[in-house]
């Protein structure tokens, strides 16, 4: 077997890429898969490669073979000129903000962010001399009027994790680039396989592998892939914090990698069947699914994204809190947790009301997130329908 060429892996489906990226056997004694390195001392072959530091690899800290692999891949993958990798996806965000700011700049947010990423710019940016504005989702190149001389960084998530609004994320990048602001972008629901961060106009990208990297729930891990305008930053951020990710994550996210577009897709499939029943439920007032027509950010996600994935929300009619909980609490498939990507499926109520600054949410009812996993779409059907049962029943 001869080496992938330039020019074929150019032509690359995304499938294969994933079967082939970030892959040397002939560095691994044949075999298949970079093994999961463990260590960190890396030891010198003499005193003069001691003092010039040419080793391709010089501590546990500053990557090893398996991290390497991993960067490579994601690089691949992404479009981007290359990747740093964090323990977790909080991690990979902090990382990322901190490469665009320093104390008294300014930084937008978008008002439907995952909410610890919220706790981070109220909490230590905060502390260290940073002010944060939170804008509306929708607001596309509007967004000019809310930069400052000192604005630094523009944080995007599209959708929202919970709410799901949609970004004009194209827009928003063109307006930060006339004035030399990173955007930064949580990529965690579409992953680059469904949205190519850096072919939108994204500096920064974050996708937490705990998820759809991961698809079993079984790792901590998060990514930054970067512009190479961007890559010398959030490395040199990256080795300042040293938030080394273990090895055994690294190496199943690098067995995640393989397998991730076929489960994405049965995820976008099993969701949109899902999310279809469910809007024409009784008890559904809404379902918030970008790639439903009607969707307000449907032109958006139609226009800019290559799929959708498992996660979406639903509003329920007016009910008691009561009578939600025996709604989630007779669930049987459908287990109650706060992370996804996974193979199983999950649904957490939430409410966006108490944090919210630059939008009002008013759903109009109680919101649910569901994670669609690999169960059958017939019984998790019949799941739903057994917790709309106990809701009805305790109205």
């Amino acid at each position: 077997m001869s080496k992938i060429s330039p020019e074929t892996r150019a032509r690359l489906k995304t499938r294969s890429l994933l079967a082939h990226a970030g892959r040397n056997p002939e560095e691994q004694f044949g075999f298949v898969n970079t093994p999961a390195y463990r260590g960190s001392t890396v030891l010198y072959p003499s005193a003069a490669a001691l003092r010039k530091g040419h080793m391709r690899f010089v501590y546990g800290t500053k990557g090893t073979p398996t991290t390497e692999a991993l960067e490579n891949a994601w690089s691949e993958l992404s479009g981007a000129a290359g990747t740093v990798i964090a323990p977790s996806g909080l991690a990979a965000i902090t990382l990322a903000i901190m490469a665009a700011v320093k104390a008294g700049d300014h930084i937008l947010v978008t008002d439907s962010a995952y909410r610890p990423t919220r706790n981070f710019c109220e909490g230590f940016l905060k502390q260290m001399g940073v002010e944060t504005t939170y804008f509306d989702p929708y607001i596309g190149s509007g967004i000019s009027a809310l930069m400052r001389a000192n604005t630094t960084a523009v944080v995007v998530e599209a959708p929202g994790s919970q709410s799901f609004e949609m970004q004009d994320v194209p827009a928003i990048a063109a307006v930060a680039h006339t004035r030399n602001i990173c955007v930064i972008m949580d990529n965690t629901w579409a992953t680059p396989i469904f949205f190519p961060p850096h072919q939108r106009g994204v500096d920064l990208a974050i996708e937490a592998g705990t998820k759809y990297l991961s698809g079993h729930s079984d790792i901590l891990l998060g990514l930054v892939s970067a512009t190479s305008e961007w890559l010398p930053k959030i490395r040199r951020v990256a080795d300042l914090f040293a938030m080394t990710p273990g090895a055994e994550d690294v190496f199943l996210a690098l067995r995640g990698f393989r397998t991730m577009e076929l489960r994405l897709r049965e995820a976008e499939r099993q969701a949109l069947e899902m999310a279809n029943w469910l809007k024409g439920r009784p008890e559904v007032l809404e379902v918030l699914h970008p790639a439903l027509p009607g969707h307000r950010g449907h032109d958006i996600w139609k226009r800019d994204f290559l799929g959708s994935s498992g996660l979406f929300s639903i509003i329920l009619h007016p009910a008691p809190e009561a009578a939600v909980d025996a709604l989630l609490d007779n669930l049987e498939l459908f287990a109650m947790g706060y992370s996804w990507g996974g193979y199983e499926s999950l649904i957490i109520p939430f409410d966006c009301a108490p944090y919210r600054t630059a939008t009002q949410w008013k759903p109009g009812g109680p919101a649910l997130r569901l994670q669609i996993g690999l169960e059958h779409t017939d019984d998790l059907k019949a799941d739903l329908e057994r917790g709309f049962a106990a809701l009805k029943k305790a109205m």
